[in-house]
């Protein structure tokens, strides 16, 4: 295995898996027009952030052992698809379709480490 594809393999899921968790982070800041009050934002906001939490210990965990962001990753899209109804399908591509794939190139890089890591 070349030294490109090494990389690209090592990199892609956790440089995927913090802009997705950033994107996600994107959907908490409409606490800010419900007018709560200082306790009620920050309560809300943390309620909000918490699947992102989640998200960033999946990552950190990952960051050695793929097989914990495979887990999570598809986990998460396997949990939103079946958890959730009712949205349009553009919904479920971006907030399952993008972790689905993120867990596949998890998976992908827990199956070549060797190769990878070697």
């Amino acid at each position: 295995m070349n030294k490109p594809l090494k990389q690209t393999l090592f990199w892609t899921p956790r440089i995927a898996g913090i802009l997705f968790v950033l994107f996600l982070s994107l959907f908490a800041l409409d606490i800010f027009d419900m007018q709560l009050g200082f306790w009620g934002t920050i309560v809300g906001l943390f309620m909000h952030l918490i699947p992102n939490i989640v998200l960033v210990i999946v990552i950190v965990l990952a960051w050695k052992r793929e097989w914990v962001g495979a887990v999570g990753f598809l986990g998460w899209a396997i949990f939103y698809v079946a958890r959730f109804h009712g949205f349009d399908w553009i919904a479920y591509v971006m907030i399952a379709g993008i972790p689905a794939l993120i867990g596949l190139l998890f998976l992908v890089g827990w199956i070549w480490r060797k190769q990878i890591r070697g």
